[in-house]
């Protein structure tokens, strides 16, 4: 069959990467063609337009791109229909691929969404667009089918891609000799995240820190998806920086400073300690405030229904709160003891599956 996916930021590359794997494995004459990143064009097929193209954050930065948004929109459109796939796969990136969703309905083409838009935190009234344009949901939080049955949509959770990644992680063995790293000093992670807006935002203030935990080493992982020379902004003494690494960073850190995101997730199902970072434009986080209807931005304390990890946005985003909360973490063994407490019951509710194989099944099943 002929598949045409659309995945816009570096996690969604990640996730449907694996989904691509499966779909070949379950069928053996899979053609792919998509909108991704380097993890996807390894499994094969054609890259139409990377990601990177289409990276914006925040709703202001967002508003500001619209007419860039809207030829690329023109040109997805355009390469859809002459590729003419038996169903267009979305991956989150909710603004874009609701919009394609929407189109390729109109035109007769199947729709399938993988990992879900996250209408549940902002804009609860396009579940109509939901059920008007997409066919069949692939959710991969917990509580989204409880989320989706409020509105009479039932969706299939097969399971959450991220706990099956890192559970199948094997550490390098010579991580610390390819990175120059020391092993005889413990290490604090630093997620600053994979965009270039987010990390001028977050970096500089993550290693202000520094200064007080001389004892310790701080590792950055970086994106290869950026030009390496792009951190030598940020560089300083005592600062590591690993590319496309951060598994082998987080399963040996002792705490981790995370941007909210996919790595909180991450951080937590290695059990590593961490506190969550956050911050955006003035006018992209006034209206963001107006629109969001959840209590957390971490995806550990929406997915446990509960603080279990701090989470320090905007104006509490400051290198004294990071400061002392990486030292509560550190030195207070019962702090410590209650955050792991929180991760356990994260993996119990996100239980054990094999995601993009059990996802890849359902596909092709509702394919026929």
């Amino acid at each position: 069959m002929k598949y045409y996916l659309i995945a816009g930021e570096r996690s969604g590359d990640f996730h449907a990467a694996h989904l691509m794997r499966e779909l070949r494995e379950q069928d053996t004459a899979a053609n792919f063609r998509y909108w991704g990143g380097d993890q996807m064009q390894a499994q094969g097929g054609e890259l139409v337009r990377h990601y990177q193209d289409l990276a914006i954050m925040g709703f202001w930065e967002a508003a500001t791109s619209v007419l860039k948004f809207r030829g690329y929109l023109k040109e997805c459109q355009a390469d859809l229909l002459q590729f003419k796939p038996d169903v267009l796969i979305l991956v989150d990136y909710a603004g874009f691929n609701m919009r394609m969703a929407k189109f390729a309905k109109a035109q007769g083409i199947k729709v399938f969404y993988y990992i879900s838009p996250k209408i549940w935190a902002w804009n609860q009234g396009r579940v109509a667009q939901v059920k008007a344009s997409v066919d069949r949901m692939f959710t991969i939080l917990p509580f989204e089918p409880e989320f989706y049955q409020k509105f009479d949509y039932p969706v299939d959770y097969a399971g959450n891609p991220t706990a099956d990644a890192v559970a199948e992680f094997e550490p390098s063995p010579d991580f610390f000799q390819r990175n120059n790293l020391d092993p005889n000093r413990p290490i604090i992670a630093v997620l600053p995240g994979s965009r270039k807006q987010e990390i001028e935002e977050m970096l500089h203030i993550m290693l202000a820190v520094l200064p007080a935990f001389q004892e310790y080493q701080f590792v950055v992982a970086g994106v290869s998806n950026l030009d390496p020379n792009y951190y030598k902004h940020f560089e300083r003494n005592g600062i590591r920086y690993v590319f496309e690494q951060t598994y082998d960073i987080l399963s040996r850190a002792e705490v981790a400073m995370v941007t909210s995101g996919t790595a909180t997730l991450e951080t937590a199902l290695f059990d590593v300690p961490q506190v969550v970072c956050y911050r955006t434009s003035a006018l992209s986080y006034t209206i963001g405030k107006m629109v969001i209807k959840v209590p957390f931005i971490s995806l550990v304390n929406l997915i446990a229904g509960r603080k279990v990890v701090t989470e320090f946005i905007q104006n509490d985003f400051t290198a004294r709160n990071i400061m002392d909360e990486l030292k509560k973490l550190l030195t207070d063994d019962a702090y410590r003891s209650a955050q792991k407490a929180g991760y356990a019951e994260l993996r119990e509710k996100l239980g054990s599956h094999k995601a993009a194989r059990k996802t890849a099944e359902l596909m092709i099943g509702y394919l026929g």
